[in-house]
């Protein structure tokens, strides 16, 4: 069974760097399970795909965050890793991460809050 834990600071303040990990048990990242995707949610709206690591070391981003938001791994440690630059209060949200198999998101970590705040 594959399980995600999101962790990272709580509370950033604005114009800092957010940093997020994602671990991950029961695949391996680099196996050919899926790619693995960052998803928020602000409090009140849907959900927004950030962008995803896949196996092969592809990377991809949404439109909307490609330009302050860096996606790696830690293939040693079997995590996966967001930042996201200069944070402003309107990024507040529950962040995941989650696996992507090619026809669902089968597997999701439970959310990490992130309020930005000064």
């Amino acid at each position: 069974q594959v399980q995600l834990q999101e962790s990272g600071p709580g509370l950033v303040k604005p114009s800092q760097t957010l940093s997020l990990t994602c671990s991950v048990s029961g695949a391996s990242i680099t196996a050919g399970y899926g790619c693995w995707n960052w998803i928020r949610q602000p409090p009140g709206k849907g959900l927004e795909w950030m962008g995803f690591i896949c196996p092969d070391g592809r990377i991809r981003y949404s439109p909307g965050f490609r330009s302050r938001t860096s996606i790696g791994r830690d293939t040693a440690k079997n995590q996966v890793t967001l930042q996201l630059y200069a944070m402003t209060p309107e990024d507040t949200a529950v962040h995941y991460c989650a696996l992507y198999t090619g026809q669902l998101f089968s597997s999701w970590g439970q959310g990490t809050q992130v309020t930005v705040s000064s």
